[in-house]
C-alpha cells in the first residue's frame, strides 16, 4: 500500500478526450469538458487497458469525531469563554453540548488508532463553531455551525496541536483527512421579518438584480458572470445581521449577506433542498463565483499549510453540479502541486439510488462519495435477513460508478454514521427476539457487517466506538457517546455489545472481541492486497438467507481468493464455481476446512458457519487465456433509472478473467475510453449529460483477456435521448383540494429548459397552466377551488429541445377529501403550557386539534409565551394520538420538527392539512 509522501502509482491524464470533446455541442447551463489529472492505464493499441485502480482504494479508514473521542487537555473544555454552558457550549452531562475531548486526546491514543489496522484518520469538522445556538439548545460540539473557517475550534486545540495530530500520524504511515463543508456556515444571518423562515420558491419570489431585475441564478452558475445584489431587493426575504456579529465570519467576504442564498428553511426536498437553510444554518449562494472561489481559495490552505491527506465533503448533495466541476478538479490538481499525489476527496450524497449518487463521480468530476447503498445493502444483508441474492444484485449494479477515471473501488463504504446511528443500535433494534441469548447473536451480526464491508470492494471506514460496541438508541446526539467516562444519562442508560463495560467509564479495550475481529480482518487484507481492490466477482446467492459467495483477484497475479458469507442462522454448505480447476484452496480467514479443493470444472464445495464468513485462497493461479474471447456489444440504450446515462453493455464468449474497456467517439472522431470493466456483467453507463440531444454517437468494446491478448467487438451507434421529465408532486392518485402544486424536473437538468405544465379535466383536453425556465424545479400552481368533489384531474410536463419534444408520464388525482384522521395532536415542547402532563405527548387532548368540514382543516388555537431559555418551541402533527403516524417540516411523514418562534406572550394558530399534511402556524402578539 501506497502511504503518505510516496507517489502516486500511475500518471495523469485527461478526463474527456479531444474526440467527444469536439462534439460537444453548445447548450446553455452545461457545464463544458474539462480536465481533470486522473489515472493512466498501460493500454494496448487498440485501447485495451486494465480496469482502473486509483491510489485509494486499500484505506481502513477510521471516522472520529474529535469532541467525543479523548480528552487531552482539559483547560480548553470550554474554549475559553467562561463557565456558563449557553455561553461556553461546554456541559458534560448533556448530549448536546461539548463533552471535553480534544485533538491532543486524539494524539495520545493514535496507539489504539492504529491498533485496529487504521491506515486514514478521518476527523469530524474542527474549524471554529458558534459555541451555542440558543434557538436549538445545542452546542457546536459537531463542527457544523462554522464561523472561522481558518482556524480550529478552541474547544478542540489550536492549528499547532492540528499540525501535531498531522505530523505523527504520517510518521506512523497513517494519513488524516478533514471533514469539509462549502454547503452552509453557522445562523448568523436573520430576517428583518423573523430570525427563521418557511421556504420561499424561486418561482414565487425570483432573485433580482440590485436594480431590481429578476434573473434565474442557474443560468449563471458555472460562469464569471454574476449581477450584483442587494440586501433589500434582490432576495425573498431581506437579511439582517445582529449588532456585534456583522464580523464575525472568517474570512471577511463570508460576512456579505447577498451571498447566501436568503429563502428561508430548507424541507430537503424538490428546489429547496439546494437553497434553503438547514435548521436556520446560513446556505451559501454556491451558484455564484465569489463563493466558488472563496471556497476553493479556504481549502487550498488547509492542504498547503498543514499538510492534510483528504477531504469528506459534507451535504455534497445540497450544491449545484457546477460548483463540484470546478471545486474538485481544481483543488485535486493544487494537492498534486504540493506533492499530495494520493490526495483524495469523498462527497456525503445521503441517498441509496446509485444513477443519483454515482452522478457526483461521473458528471461531477469528483473522486467518490460515501457508499449509502452499501451501507443500506449491507444493513439488509448482515442485520435484517434479507436474501443472499439481493447483495448479488447490488454488487452487480457497481458499474454505475465506472467511468475513464474513477469507478467502485474508490468509495468508502460504511455501516453506520454519526447522523443515522450505529451498525450496533440497528442491530439490537431488527433482532429484538435475540435479546433472550444474551448479545451473542448481536454480536455475531455485528461481526458479520464489518467482514462484508473489509472483504467486498471499497475503503472501509470504522464509526469511533463501533470497535467497543456501541450501541446508542437512534441517530444524531444518541450515536455520538465518548470514548472516555461520559455523564451524560442517556448515554449511561445504553448497554454495550461484547463486554459488560457501561459509559461510566472509558472504553479503550483493545481485547473487546469487535476491536480484535477489525483488526484481524484489516491484517489479513493487507497481506493479501486482493482482498482490498481485486476485482469483485458475484459467484454465488442463495434466494433467501444463506451465503453470498464473490471471488477477489488481483489482474497481475491471478490468484483467486474465494470469499463466503452466511447470514442465516444455520451452518450452510454450497458448490461455488470458480476460475481455477483442480486446485487446493487455503483458508486464510474464518473458522472450517483448513483447505478445499475444486474439481476439473472449478466447482468448490465450501462449508460456511452461520453468521459468518470465510475466506480460501487458491494454490493455483487462473489459466493463461490462449486467445482472446469474442466480444458482442449489445445495441446502447438510455438507461431505464437515467436519461442521462446510456447502457453500453457487452458479451464476452469465454468464462475466465476478463477485462473489457468501452469506448466511445461521435462521427469521425477519434475512440477514446469511457471505462474499463474487469467483472462480469461487463457494462458501463455513459454520462451523456453535456452532449446535445441527437448527437450521434459510436461504441465499441476491447476485451482483454489474462494473457494480454484482445479483440474488438464491431460498433455500435446510438443517438443522446431528448430529456427525460418527471413529475415528482403531486403523487400519483392524491385526494386534493383548493390548490394543487406540480413539480417537474428534467434529467438532465439544462439552464435553457422551458418546460410546460398541462392539465386535463376529466375526459377534456389538455390545457396549459404555465410555462416555466427556471431550473432546477419547473413549477406550477392549479387552482381547483371551483372543482366539484370526486373530479378527475391530470398534469403532465412537456419540454421541447432540439427539436424533439418529451413529455412526462402523466400524474393522475382526485378532487375531495381524504379520509380523515380520528384525531390530529399539536405534540411539542409546549404541551406542558396547554396543560398536559407532559411535552410531546401526542395522546393529550388539550394539544388536539379541531376539524373544520367545510375547509378541510384541523385548526387549534392557544396563548403561549416563549420559553425562559429564549429557545424556540418545537412540534409536530401526530395522528391518532400515538407516533405511529406524524408529519413534521413540509408535510413529510416522520419528517423534522417544525419550530416556533414567539418573541412575547402570543396567540399561536396552528392547522394540519390531511391532503397535503402541511402544518402552519400564525402568531398573533397579545397586549
Amino acid at each position: 500500500m501506497s502511504r503518505p509522501g510516496m507517489s502516486t502509482r500511475r500518471a495523469a491524464t485527461v478526463l474527456i478526450s479531444s474526440a467527444l470533446t469536439a462534439c460537444l455541442v453548445s447548450v446553455p447551463g452545461v457545464s463544458g469538458a474539462t480536465t481533470l489529472p486522473h489515472l493512466d492505464r498501460e493500454q494496448d493499441r487498440d485501447g485495451a487497458q486494465h480496469a482502473l485502480r486509483a491510489p485509494v482504494t486499500d484505506e481502513s479508514f477510521y471516522f472520529v469525531m474529535a469532541d467525543r473521542f479523548a480528552n487531552g487537555d482539559p483547560g480548553n473544555d470550554q474554549g475559553g469563554l467562561g463557565p456558563d454552558p449557553m455561553v461556553s457550549g461546554f456541559d458534560p452531562e448533556h448530549r448536546g453540548f461539548y463533552q471535553g475531548g480534544d485533538l491532543q486526546g486524539i494524539l495520545a491514543n493514535l496507539d489504539y488508532i492504529e491498533g485496529l489496522g487504521t491506515t486514514s484518520i478521518w476527523l469530524t469538522p474542527s474549524f471554529k463553531n458558534k459555541a451555542v445556538q440558543p434557538e436549538d439548545l445545542s452546542a457546536g460540539y459537531h463542527g457544523y455551525w462554522i464561523t472561522d473557517f481558518t482556524q480550529i475550534d478552541p474547544h478542540l486545540g489550536s492549528n499547532a496541536d492540528l499540525a501535531a495530530l498531522v505530523d505523527e500520524a504520517h510518521g506512523r504511515g497513517m494519513k488524516v483527512y478533514f471533514d469539509i463543508i462549502t454547503n452552509h456556515t453557522a445562523d448568523v444571518i436573520g430576517y428583518e421579518s423573523a430570525p427563521r423562515e418557511g421556504y420561499v420558491s424561486k418561482d414565487a419570489v425570483p432573485y433580482r438584480t440590485a436594480d431590481g431585475t429578476p434573473f434565474d441564478d442557474r443560468d449563471l452558475a458555472g460562469t464569471d458572470e454574476f449581477p450584483d445584489l442587494d440586501p433589500q431587493v434582490s432576495f425573498p426575504y431581506v437579511p439582517v445581521l445582529e449588532p456585534g456579529e456583522e464580523d464575525l465570519k472568517v474570512p471577511g467576504w463570508l460576512n456579505d449577506p447577498t451571498l447566501y442564498h436568503n429563502r428561508g428553511n430548507t424541507s430537503f426536498v424538490g428546489e429547496d433542498a439546494y437553497y434553503g437553510d438547514f435548521f436556520g444554518l446560513d446556505d451559501l449562494f454556491t451558484e455564484h463565483p465569489r463563493v466558488v472561489d472563496g471556497m476553493i481559495d479556504i481549502y487550498k490552505t488547509w492542504i498547503a499549510d498543514f499538510g492534510v491527506d483528504g477531504f469528506r465533503i459534507d451535504t455534497m448533495k445540497h450544491v449545484d453540479d457546477a460548483f463540484w466541476q470546478r471545486f474538485g478538479p481544481e483543488v485535486l490538481q493544487f494537492a498534486h502541486e504540493q506533492g499530495k499525489d494520493e490526495f483524495f476527496m469523498f462527497g456525503e450524497v445521503f441517498d441509496t439510488s446509485r444513477p443519483f449518487t454515482s452522478s457526483f463521480t461521473t458528471r461531477n468530476q469528483m473522486q467518490a462519495v460515501l457508499d449509502f447503498p452499501f451501507q443500506a445493502a449491507a444493513r439488509g444483508f448482515a442485520s435484517q435477513g434479507a436474501p443472499a441474492s439481493s447483495l448479488r444484485d447490488f454488487f452487480a449494479a457497481d458499474d454505475w460508478y465506472t467511468d475513464a477515471d474513477s469507478n467502485v473501488y474508490q468509495l468508502p463504504t460504511f455501516l453506520g454514521n454519526h447522523d443515522m446511528g450505529r451498525i450496533g443500535q440497528m442491530i439490537v433494534a431488527d433482532n429484538p427476539a435475540a435479546a433472550g441469548n444474551g448479545d451473542d447473536e448481536w454480536v455475531a451480526r455485528d461481526r458479520l457487517a464489518h467482514e462484508l464491508m473489509y472483504l467486498s470492494r471499497g475503503n472501509p471506514v470504522i464509526y469511533y466506538g463501533d470497535e467497543q460496541g456501541f450501541t446508542g438508541t437512534g441517530g444524531d446526539q444518541l450515536a455520538r457517546q465518548t470514548m472516555f467516562a461520559s455523564q451524560v444519562p442517556e448515554y449511561l442508560d445504553d448497554d454495550l455489545l461484547g463486554t459488560d463495560a457501561t459509559h461510566a467509564r472509558s472504553n479503550f479495550d483493545p481485547s473487546h472481541v469487535l476491536y480484535r475481529t477489525i483488526g484481524e480482518l484489516a491484517a489479513v487484507t493487507t497481506r493479501y492486497p486482493a482482498l482490498r481492490d481485486g476485482a469483485h466477482q458475484n459467484r454465488y446467492a442463495s434466494e433467501g438467507p444463506g451465503v453470498y459467495a464473490f471471488s477477489r483477484i488481483d489482474s497481475g497475479q491471478q490468484r483467486e481468493f474465494l470469499v463466503a458469507l452466511n447470514n442465516s442462522e444455520q451452518e450452510q454448505t454450497v458448490t461455488v464455481p470458480t476460475w481455477v480447476g483442480r486446485s487446493s484452496f487455503l483458508r486464510v480467514y474464518g473458522d472450517g476446512e483448513r483447505r478445499l479443493r475444486s474439481g476439473s470444472d472449478g466447482e468448490v464445495t465450501v462449508t460456511v458457519p452461520a453468521l459468518s464468513a470465510v475466506v480460501y485462497r487458491s494454490n493455483a493461479t487462473v489459466e493463461r487465456s490462449k486467445a482472446a474471447p469474442a466480444v458482442t456489444l449489445a445495441t446502447p440504450t438510455v438507461s431505464e433509472q437515467s436519461g442521462s446515462r446510456m447502457h453500453v453493455m457487452a458479451q464476452v464468449a469465454g468464462d475466465s478473467f476478463y477485462e473489457v474497456t468501452f469506448q466511445a467517439r461521435s462521427a469521425g472522431g477519434d475512440w477514446t475510453s469511457i471505462g474499463t470493466d474487469d467483472t462480469a456483467p461487463y457494462q458501463v453507463f455513459h454520462d451523456v449529460s453535456a452532449l446535445a440531444t441527437g448527437t450521434a454517437v459510436e461504441y465499441r468494446a476491447v476485451v482483454l483477456d489474462n494473457a494480454r491478448h484482445s479483440r474488438t467487438s464491431a460498433v455500435a451507434s446510438a443517438s443522446v435521448p431528448a430529456p427525460r421529465l418527471t413529475i415528482q408532486v403531486p403523487a400519483e392518485g392524491a385526494l386534493v383540494r383548493r390548490s394543487v402544486d406540480v413539480q417537474a424536473f428534467a434529467d438532465p437538468e439544462r439552464g435553457s429548459h422551458v418546460v410546460t405544465v398541462e392539465r386535463r379535466v376529466g375526459d377534456g383536453e389538455w390545457t396549459v397552466l404555465r410555462t416555466d425556465d427556471s431550473s432546477p424545479a419547473y413549477t406550477a400552481r392549479d387552482d381547483i377551488a371551483a372543482i366539484p368533489d370526486g373530479t378527475t384531474l391530470q398534469y403532465r410536463a412537456v419540454l421541447t429541445d432540439a427539436g424533439v419534444t418529451s413529455t412526462s408520464a402523466v400524474r393522475t388525482v382526485t378532487v375531495g377529501l381524504p379520509p380523515q384522521p380520528a384525531s390530529v395532536t399539536f405534540a411539542g415542547s409546549f404541551d406542558t403550557e396547554l396543560g398536559c402532563s407532559e411535552d410531546w405527548q401526542p395522546s393529550c387532548t388539550n394539544a388536539m386539534a379541531t376539524f373544520d368540514p367545510v375547509t378541510g382543516v384541523w385548526t387549534l388555537t392557544a396563548e403561549l409565551s416563549p420559553q425562559p431559555s429564549g429557545a424556540a418551541y418545537e412540534y409536530k402533527a401526530a395522528l391518532n394520538g400515538t407516533w405511529a403516524v406524524n408529519y413534521g417540516a413540509g408535510g413529510a411523514f416522520d419528517g423534522a420538527n417544525v419550530r416556533l418562534e414567539l418573541t412575547g406572550r402570543s396567540r399561536v394558530t396552528f392547522t394540519y392539512d390531511h391532503t397535503t399534511h402541511l402544518i402552519t402556524h400564525a402568531v398573533t402578539p397579545i397586549g
